[in-house]
Formats: structure tokens, C-alpha cells, sequence
């Protein structure tokens, strides 16, 4: 067991409460106190510990995956900064919530199929569908699954993810995005908007798809999902006057990102 340090305050449950609001996840699975994750092919057992978090077992190659899913690339002092200078209704929500670092999907391809599922449905039906998916075409490394490959989803027919659940359309955008030619790591060297057109150049994939791709995958700190619904709900609930949430981005800059996520949180607790 090896320690990942983080800025205190650190509040691990908190920060991966995403993966138990919504149902079991499989590729995320959090079991007898402690979250689960397949990294390169080995499940990591993850717990709350003084200055961050455990990892066991923990290796060169997998450090900097399980900090990237752990949310290390997020400045959450400059954010903290930035809030308490804002204004007064941002401040005492990101104040409700000391220690939260939002997780990110380390996986660009699991990241964007997730978010295909979501499409149109609610977050539990999403979490369900995804995990047949997983039991069906991802491989079980002791409690938890590594969400399935691209290169298994290619070899995949679109009957069978309509089989766990898919609608046809939604199985004919997944297995299309694994076939593609595009280099979705590559992906991470662009500036947003190359990215985005990069993506939306394929079926299936659209603004809201793209917004969650830049927001939860590569951490980039202006993503605004303002598509969202759920973002919009909190918008009205605590900026009534933002009629507009794609322009309310601007009020953020340069934290939409996080401002999304504490924004969220508040609306989804209370």
C-alpha cells in the first residue's frame, strides 16, 4: 500500500460520492469502504488516508492514472481564491463542501460511451445500461471490471449492445466511434474548440458529449456543459437571474469547470 497525497483538506468519500449516487458501477467500484478500479489490466483498492489516499497496489505506471481519475489536475486553491472573491452565493457553496476534488475518467473511450448511454435517459437507467455493458464486454479483475476496450467494442455487432440495453441508434454510435480512425488520445495534446470539432465530426457525438469529454476527461478548467440539464436546474436554483446558462459560463471564467461540479453537488444534496 502506497500513499497519493493531496492538498489538505482532502475528503475522499465526498469527492467520489459520483460513483455510489446513482447505483452499483462496475468499473468503479466502491466496496467495503474503499473504491476499486481496474488500472492496465490490475484492480487498485483505494481508501481514505491522512494526507490523501491509499492505493493498493500501487506502481510507476499506474501513479499518475489513479491521480489524473482522483482529480490532481484541478487548482482547487486558485479556485477557492476565485470564490471567495466571487460572489456570495459561490462562495458559500464551494465553503459547504471542503475537501471535494472532483474524480476524472482517466479513459477517453470509456468517458465518451458513458456519456453515449446518458444520452436522453436518466442516471440510473444510464448506470444500468452501462453496466451490462461492462459484464458483457469488459473482464473482471477481482471485485471491480475494466470497462471494455475499444478494440472489443469494434469487433462488437450493434445488436449486441442493443441486447444490454442500447437503443439501435445509440449502439451504432458507440460501435462507430470504436471503429473510427480518430486518435482520441491525441485528443489531449488540442486546444478545446480543435477538439471538439474533432469529435462532433462523428455521429453521435454532439456539444453536450463534447462539454462532459473536455469537462471529466481532460480537466480543462473553462468546460461549461451548459446543455446539461442538471447544471440548468442548479442555475435556476441558485442564479434564477442567469436566464441564459451558456452565457453564465462567462460569470465563472476561468473556473467553469469547477464551478459546474460545486454547483452541481449543492443541487443534487440539497
Amino acid at each position: 500500500m502506497a500513499l497519493l497525497s493531496f492538498p489538505a483538506p482532502y475528503d475522499f468519500e465526498l469527492s467520489t460520492g459520483r460513483y455510489r449516487a446513482f447505483g452499483l458501477d462496475l468499473a468503479n467500484l466502491w466496496h467495503e469502504g474503499g473504491l476499486h478500479r481496474v488500472v492496465r489490466g490490475r484492480e487498485v483498492r483505494l481508501i481514505a488516508a491522512p494526507g490523501g489516499v491509499d492505493a493498493d497496489p500501487l506502481d510507476p505506471e499506474a501513479e499518475p492514472i489513479l491521480r489524473h481519475y482522483l482529480g490532481a489536475p484541478f487548482d482547487l486553491d486558485a479556485f477557492s481564491a476565485f470564490s471567495a472573491g466571487a460572489d456570495s452565493t459561490l462562495r458559500e457553496i464551494v465553503a459547504r463542501f471542503p475537501g471535494y476534488r472532483p474524480p476524472l475518467s482517466p479513459e477517453p473511450f470509456e468517458t465518451l460511451v458513458t456519456s453515449i448511454t446518458a444520452q436522453q435517459v436518466s442516471l440510473y437507467a444510464a448506470f444500468a445500461i452501462r453496466n451490462r455493458l461492462i459484464e458483457r464486454f469488459g473482464v473482471r479483475a477481482g471485485h471491480a471490471y475494466a470497462f471494455p476496450t475499444r478494440e472489443a467494442i469494434a469487433r462488437a455487432a450493434p445488436e449486441e449492445l442493443v441486447a444490454v440495453g442500447f437503443s439501435r441508434r445509440k449502439a451504432e454510435y458507440a460501435v462507430g466511434l470504436a471503429r473510427s480512425d480518430l486518435d482520441l488520445d491525441a485528443l489531449a495534446a488540442l486546444p478545446d474548440e480543435e477538439a471538439r470539432a474533432r469529435l462532433v465530426a462523428l455521429p453521435g457525438i454532439g456539444e453536450w458529449t463534447v462539454d462532459w469529454f473536455l469537462a471529466r476527461h481532460l480537466a480543462r478548467p473553462t468546460a461549461w456543459p451548459a446543455g446539461d440539464l442538471a447544471l440548468r436546474k442548479a442555475l435556476a436554483t441558485f442564479y434564477p437571474a442567469l436566464t441564459d446558462a451558456r452565457a453564465a459560463g462567462e460569470r465563472f471564467h476561468p473556473f467553469q469547470n469547477l464551478t459546474a461540479h460545486y454547483l452541481l453537488l449543492a443541487y443534487v444534496t440539497g
